[in-house]
């Protein structure tokens, strides 16, 4: 029988819903896919709370972004999350809960920490049984996405993977897999039919200028910032299904239809960024994915506080684009990249070395082949995660109790949860059968017994990763 597989998002931006979009092609695409469903479990809430969710982001966006970045800090460490915001979430996505298991998934894969909260509490609650993947769609880590339990975690980069590892999570539950992107990026565009489809000239650089998911105002003053430049260029400026963005700006540039083209909403973007020279815009996830898929070099505007400009620190440190700090110098830092087309040649190399083109079918290949077990962190080990990321030491470096101790399924070889090291003296004391300083095996039996001596926590995960064995052999490692 074929796998069940349930893809869910939170349309706050677009970026989540691309994403999404592209897994379930993937997907769509496996041979031992039974049936896949995509969901927005937005479009399940109410309209209050989609509201607040949705377009109270982008209002505060514009009106607070101090106010952004605070937020994004303060839910940085993982498992910080009020126990309020928690609740108001469950209260709100009743009707997504009943979606989700009216689907009756085998997999379940999420694209935004709102659903990923969701199906873990499910889980947890034996409301549902699907593994769960949870694929990031940001270059950096942020805690609201960790949760527990879950099966597997996909992240954009290297240093991400590193950090989680440190603060606690068995690094066999993560794969760097990059964000997922429409195939093709990375293959060779027909350049010359782009050229003549929007009657651009083959002998001027090409500046895709784009107003992002928001339709952004600022994209008014980009445009009036490179009218001033003096190097030769021509610019496809998008401004999305913002209609009243798109006549502004072709108010703007009437006296220079030359040089403009306007576009509103596009399906063409994947053939404009690999026939584009440099890319104007946010460094929103998705966008900046892309662009990377597609060799194409960014100049970074405004980005939001918290995760875009966590995204613009990993670009400008790879060496992919440049970041203006200021409106009034948009023209002027353009124009000096125009004169340095040798600079150009190399950040667009930077960007093709960290592109990430096949990460929607590396990801779904490799949850379809992935039959492990969830990973259980009890609430002890989830507070030391905390401590760890608050404090930043690394988990293994806390004070002895609070040390953080996977437990290894030993017949699989796999991570099956993690504790501290307070909990796995309660444990050792115990007499078991095979038991050694690296190796603890439990009947069902025993972990009843040790529902007197242990504190709930521990022994609910026992329960858990015994799951329907009747006994548990384990190994410990730091």
């Amino acid at each position: 029988m074929g796998e069940r597989v349930l893809i869910l998002a939170a349309g706050i931006g677009s970026g989540h819903n691309i994403a999404a979009g592209v897994l379930e092609s993937s997907f769509r695409a496996a041979a031992d896919v039974n049936e896949v469903q995509r969901l927005d479990i937005l479009e399940t809430t109410n309209e209050v709370y989609r509201t607040l969710y949705d377009d109270g982001y982008f209002a505060l966006v514009e009106a607070a972004p101090w106010l952004v970045g605070w937020g994004y800090d303060a839910n940085d460490p993982p498992f910080k999350l009020a126990k309020w915001t928690s609740m108001w979430d469950r209260i709100n996505n009743t009707a997504s809960s009943r979606a989700i298991k009216a689907f009756r998934p085998t997999i379940v894969v999420c694209t935004h920490f709102l659903p990923t909260r969701l199906v873990s509490l499910m889980l947890t609650r034996g409301a549902l049984e699907a593994r769960l993947a949870v694929v990031t769609t940001d270059y950096d880590f942020q805690g609201l996405w960790l949760t527990s339990p879950f099966h597997h975690f996909f992240v954009a980069r290297d240093e991400t993977k590193a950090y989680m590892s440190a603060i606690g999570v068995p690094p066999d539950r993560i794969t760097v897999s990059g964000i997922p992107v429409q195939p093709g990026l990375a293959d060779a565009v027909d350049r010359e039919a782009v050229l003549r489809r929007y009657d651009l000239r083959p002998d001027w650089p090409i500046l895709l200028i784009s107003a992002g998911a928001a339709g952004g105002t600022y994209t008014q003053t980009i445009v009036q910032q490179t009218m001033r430049m003096t190097n030769d260029f021509q610019a496809v400026v998008v401004c999305g299904r913002n209609d009243q963005l798109k006549s502004q700006i072709e108010g703007l540039t009437a006296f220079q239809r030359d040089r403009y083209r306007v576009l509103g909403y596009t399906n063409d973007m994947a053939d404009l960024m690999r026939a584009a020279t440099l890319f104007i815009g946010k460094p929103g996830g998705l966008s900046s994915s892309e662009c990377m898929a597609a060799g194409l070099p960014m100049v970074l505007i405004h980005p939001i506080p918290g995760q875009e400009v966590r995204n613009s620190d990993f670009l400008l440190e790879e060496g992919a684009a440049v970041r203006c700090n200021y409106q009034t110098t948009v023209g002027y830092k353009i124009d000096r990249l125009l004169a340095e087309p040798d600079r150009i040649k190399l950040m667009a190399a930077s960007a093709r070395r960290i592109g990430r083109p096949e990460a929607g079918q590396q990801i779904a290949d490799q949850v379809l082949a992935d039959q492990s077990p969830p990973l259980w962190i009890t609430q002890a080990a989830q507070k030391s995660v905390l401590a760890s990321s608050e404090r930043g030491i690394a988990a293994a470096n806390l004070y002895a109790g609070r040390r953080v101790r996977t437990l290894i399924n030993a017949p699989t070889g796999l991570s099956a949860g993690v504790i501290t090291t307070a909990q796995l003296d309660s444990l050792l004391p115990t007499k078991m059968d095979g038991r050694s300083d690296t190796n603890i095996k439990l009947s069902a039996d025993q972990i009843s017994k040790l529902r007197r001596r242990t504190e709930p926590g521990l022994f609910f995960t026992l329960r858990r990763i015994l799951d329907k064995a009747s006994d548990l052999r384990l190994e410990l490692r730091t």
